[in-house]
């Protein structure tokens, strides 16, 4: 080896020291996320895909039947049923959601930076589901609760909400807004404090209006928190289960029997494991083809930042 060969060699040994030790912590630290997602998400999903060809009924050994239930499935029709409930729900909440978790994001950020004010905004969302579907049920019983008292102080006549086959999707949609608008305005206020303040003293100086450079600075900037939340909302209004299970069960009349609710049923009262695995492929398909459409359309990689 030659004097330079070694000179260069001795220069790079500490580089390649620092760059071992920087890939070994990166690994240790993602180590328990990458444990936690193959215990709980990956192995699972492999074994529900294995059951899906599979007559299970939990009480004795799969039996492997091909692809007789996902057959089935495309002949039954509480299965689209549940398909199409799940895609109203879907319509009925994240748009209202998402507007207003973006107004309120916008407010706090012009108006206030009180600590006190987030945490009100938050707190129905650090609430579980179980218990705010408990109260919303007991303020919205048609004898009982206190929405309806107020609505017959007005002269108006009492609502069903969850009782009636035609308002119990809507008003189940509209308590998860509650509980999840906080949590929405929140991430669009961590979105809207990364965007650099000159850009709005430049667009006032030349004349803009609050609505014009909400439009020309404000959204196109937003562009990838508001990917996040629709990708994470979408898909987690199409698994909305606790809320349908302790408000309505499926009902009244089938109007809010959702597909993740009419899978649990499926798998855990009628025992048909392997029908709830195939239709639980057929969602996640749906969930991932979604989610490649929404981040192509939105062009979640770009940045109108950089």
């Amino acid at each position: 080896m030659s004097e330079s060969s070694r000179w260069l060699a001795a220069l790079w040994r500490p580089f390649s020291q620092t760059r071992r030790a920087e890939t070994f912590t990166a690994y240790a630290l993602i180590l328990p996320a990458l444990i936690g997602f193959s215990l709980f998400y990956a192995l699972p999903t492999i074994r529900a895909l294995e059951l899906s060809f599979t007559d299970w009924n939990m009480m004795r050994p799969p039996k492997f039947i091909g692809f007789d239930n996902y057959v089935k499935l495309w002949h039954d029709g509480r299965f689209w049923n549940g398909m199409k409930l799940s895609l109203y729900y879907v319509l009925l909440n994240i748009p209202l959601q998402t507007a207003i978790g973006l107004f309120l994001a916008v407010a706090m950020d012009r108006l206030t930076r009180s600590i006190f004010v987030r945490s009100v905004v938050l707190l129905p969302y650090l609430l579980s589901n179980v218990l705010v579907a408990l109260i919303w049920l007991w303020m919205l019983d048609p004898l009982l609760g206190v929405v309806n008292h107020l609505i017959t102080s007005l002269g108006l006549d009492r609502q069903a909400f969850l009782g009636s086959p035609n308002q119990a999707l809507a008003t189940v949609a509209g308590i998860n807004i509650w509980r999840h608008m906080g949590l929405v305005a929140m991430l669009f206020l961590a979105g809207l404090q990364n965007i650099p303040r000159n850009l709005y003293e430049a667009a006032m100086v030349e004349g803009a209006t609050e609505w014009q450079m909400f439009r020309h600075i404000t959204l196109p900037l937003l562009r990838p928190v508001m990917v996040f939340v629709l990708v994470t909302s979408v898909t987690g209004s199409f698994q909305i289960f606790d809320t349908i299970a302790v408000t309505t069960a499926g009902g009244p009349q089938d109007s809010t029997n959702v597909i993740v609710y009419y899978i649990i049923t499926n798998a855990f009262s009628f025992n048909k494991m392997g029908y709830a695995s195939a239709m639980s492929m057929v969602l996640a398909a749906v969930m991932v083809l979604y989610t490649l459409i929404q981040m192509r359309v939105m062009r979640a990689s770009d940045s109108d930042l950089a």
